[in-house]
């Protein structure tokens, strides 16, 4: 059928209209990251994002405070250039990311010079006022006048350009303050508020730097190079030139390039920068390795399973990088508090101005006393006291193993009051093994072996494993069963032979109805040994009835670690730690009380685990869900914190949850929280010395008590003392850890 010329045109209208959604998506998805220079606190993190998103075109800005970085979502329309040059126009300097960073070095050195010329002439404009009474006017202004300007250079511009964009920040109140003593003729005070207040941003910066330099030296533990393995002849290349399945060299005591299987060659291998473990970890054939880890004196041939940008090292950097963007709650206060509160300071200076100055007619006093206002309601040590620390605390455990996505998180793992952890893999070691094959048929122990692995080799279950390597171990030859139906938390059936057979837990033989007393006998002794039960079976068609053919007795020995780790959790203040697990309530209350644990549920699917996490939120508010980052994903995203074990080289498990150990040392978990209620602690301090000097000075200031010098010098050392108290974290002792 011909189609009408509306008709066509109707369609013709719809194709460019998908076409143009289609290209409109395709430029939004740009991303552009920059390195901005003097990337310190939120005041620069707003500037940033004002000036981008004023153009049409930025869909999405993400400024971390901690790579100094820029991620920009644009439409393409903007060159990496004209993306350079808005930032630049708003006073802030930037780059590419992975030319050489230049701009940073080059402020610095500028910063810190400009700080010490005014500090220089502050203080030679004082001694001179000393020296000189009564001292030359024009003299001492020139003198005052070389200090304000060299300490008032980066502030200034900052200033002018937050008034530009509408806002009013600690900057604007630092320049109206000076701007202010100057109009009165207090030059000395106007001086000294200038050298104070840029002497704290200098030191603000290289708190920050400090925290930047420890996750930079990640970065520093891969080398740029790698021996590689071409054909004939083994040549040194660049990590961005080699390709997965390609073979590198790691001679004895090189660092690991990339992540890899070892495919030829015996060592041991430092792996506590990524691993956080103390003592080297063997390396044989078929053993993972990762990126930035230390050979020992065994050289290595390793098959690299990942590019330069995918390794397990590059993705704790990227995590770590991106967690600036996963706010704690008190930093949320914080950055909303010091937007409001700037400019209800400027509103209440003008007031404390004119009205008490109306009321007595002294102007000048009162003049004074709204300038001292404004210095000291500066919000520096407010706004730098949860930046710093949470940043400490995400780079002090990096360092130890454990990647934490962010401050929300942080927060979170400092508030845990209760643990629930899984059986399988995170209490024992994941590795179980058939220890006894009981028949109740002229069957043989054998032939109950191949049944269940016939059906068992449709699953990637540990104990389904557990029997399919135990009949391939014992020469014992199966085949895949037909129709095979895995039963959620019970077990499977599948057919051999015209025959229906089933595998399957405790449960699942009461469900089916062929459980009997004498079976019964038999399972409940397995289950009070710690063991797990596969029970095998031969099942009717309409799956109503059957006949128990055997039981396979299946063994997964406790960590060594367990019973100390779970001792740790008590120690550092968790209420509760519960085990929650499928396998029988029997086997679970062995294990569980072996290892310490409070409490244990079994026979769970994985609804009524989530069901578990719930009741225990209800009590505890802060609860943790420790498991593989895989299996466990319903009940970790049902918890308060994901927390997954073994996570160097699972990409899966890093992504899932928000808490990752990269190895499946439970002690980790108590460290973690211990440094989380320490982090907690010390945000929850900053924050409240922080209001409680401003609100002292703010007092003094209103009563005339205090002056801009002091007020400023008030200031400068409670920066100090907050940088300081945070930056503790990062110098955290791996001892002090094992304390409450």
């Amino acid at each position: 059928m011909k189609q009408s010329p509306s008709h066509k045109h109707n369609n013709e209208s719809k194709k460019n209209s998908l076409s143009k959604l289609l290209n409109d998506k395709v430029k939004a998805s740009v991303e552009t990251i920059l390195v901005i220079s003097g990337v310190d606190c939120s005041e620069e993190v707003a500037a940033i994002e004002s000036s981008l998103k004023a153009t049409n075109h930025v869909r999405e800005v993400k400024v971390s405070i901690l790579s100094g970085k820029s991620t920009i979502q644009h439409d393409g329309q903007l060159s990496e250039s004209k993306l350079i040059q808005i930032l630049k126009t708003s006073g802030l300097s930037a780059q590419v990311e992975g030319s050489l960073n230049k701009l940073n070095e080059g402020e610095k050195k500028l910063k810190l010079s400009s700080v010490i010329v005014s500090g220089g002439f502050t203080g030679t404009g004082l001694l001179t006022a000393w020296l000189i009474n009564p001292s030359p006017d024009l003299l001492i202004q020139i003198i005052y006048g070389i200090a304000i300007i060299s300490g008032a250079w980066f502030i200034a511009p900052k200033a002018f350009r937050t008034i530009k964009q509408k806002r009013f920040d600690m900057n604007v109140l630092m320049t109206v303050a000076v701007i202010g003593a100057i109009i009165i003729g207090e030059w000395a005070e106007a001086a000294a508020v200038t050298f104070l207040f840029a002497l704290s941003e200098l030191l603000e910066g290289y708190s920050v730097s400090r925290a930047r330099r420890a996750i930079e030296s990640l970065m520093e533990l891969s080398p740029l190079t790698a021996l590689v393995k071409r054909k004939t002849e083994v040549i040194e290349v660049e990590l961005s030139e080699i390709s997965t399945d390609e073979t590198i060299i790691i001679k004895s005591g090189a660092k690991v390039p990339l992540d890899g299987i070892v495919s030829a060659g015996f060592s041991s291998i430092n792996q506590s920068p990524i691993t956080g473990e103390s003592l080297p970890v063997e390396k044989k054939v078929g053993d993972q390795v990762f990126a930035g880890t230390i050979n020992g004196e065994g050289s290595l041939e390793v098959t690299v399973t990942g590019k330069a940008g995918e390794t397990t090292l590059a993705s704790m950097i990227r995590l770590i990088e991106d967690a600036q963007s996963q706010k704690a709650p008190s930093e949320r206060f914080v950055d909303t508090f010091a937007k409001y509160y700037t400019p209800i300071i400027m509103i209440l200076a003008v007031l404390v101005f004119l009205i008490p100055g109306t009321m007595t007619g002294d102007w000048s006093i009162w003049f004074y006393r709204a300038l001292v206002l404004l210095v000291i309601a500066c919000p520096c040590a407010l706004v730098i006291s949860t930046p710093v620390s949470v940043v400490s605390g995400l780079t002090a455990m990096a360092r130890r193993g454990v990647l934490i996505k962010g401050g929300a998180y942080l927060e979170t793992v400092g508030k845990l009051r209760a643990i629930a952890v899984d059986k399988t893999g995170t209490i024992t070691k994941g590795l179980p093994e058939v220890s006894e094959v009981i028949t109740f048929t002229q069957q043989s122990s054998q032939e109950i072996i191949k049944i269940a692995a016939a059906i068992d080799t449709h699953s990637d279950h540990p104990i389904a494993i557990a029997i399919t390597d135990y009949a391939r171990k014992n020469n014992i030859t199966f085949s895949s069963c037909s129709d095979y139906q895995s039963k959620t938390g019970r077990g499977a059936d599948g057919t051999i032979d015209t025959h229906h057979y089933f595998v399957g837990n405790h449960r699942y033989t009461h469900e089916l109805g062929v459980c009997n007393e004498k079976i019964e006998e038999h399972l409940h002794e397995i289950e009070s040994k710690g063991l797990s039960v596969v029970v095998v079976g031969h099942k009717t068609h309409n799956g109503c009835s059957g006949n128990v053919l055997g039981i396979i007795a299946v063994g997964d020995s406790i960590r060594s670690d367990a019973k100390s780790a779970i001792a740790s959790l008590h120690a550092v203040g968790i209420k509760q730690v519960i085990m929650l697990s499928g396998d029988n309530q029997t086997t679970v209350n062995t294990i569980a009380k072996e290892a310490g644990i409070d409490q244990a549920k079994g026979d769970l699917l994985p609804d009524k685990k989530i069901q578990n996490i719930r009741e225990l939120i209800q009590k505890y508010k802060y609860v943790g869900m420790v498991g593989d980052g895989v299996n466990d994903a319903p009940a970790m995203a049902a918890s308060s914190l994901g927390i997954a074990m073994g996570a160097a080289g699972t990409d899966t498990a890093i992504e899932t949850a928000d808490m990752a150990l990269m190895t499946d040392d439970l002690s980790k978990i108590s460290e973690a929280i211990h440094l989380g209620r320490r982090a907690l602690a010390i945000i929850k301090f900053n924050i409240a010395f922080s209001l409680c000097v401003k609100a002292i000075f703010l007092i003094l200031a209103f009563t005339g008590y205090t002056s801009l010098w002091l007020a400023i010098l008030a200031d400068t050392g409670a920066t100090l003392l907050v940088i300081g108290n945070a930056m503790r974290l990062l110098s955290s002792k791996k001892s002090n850890f094992s304390s409450n």
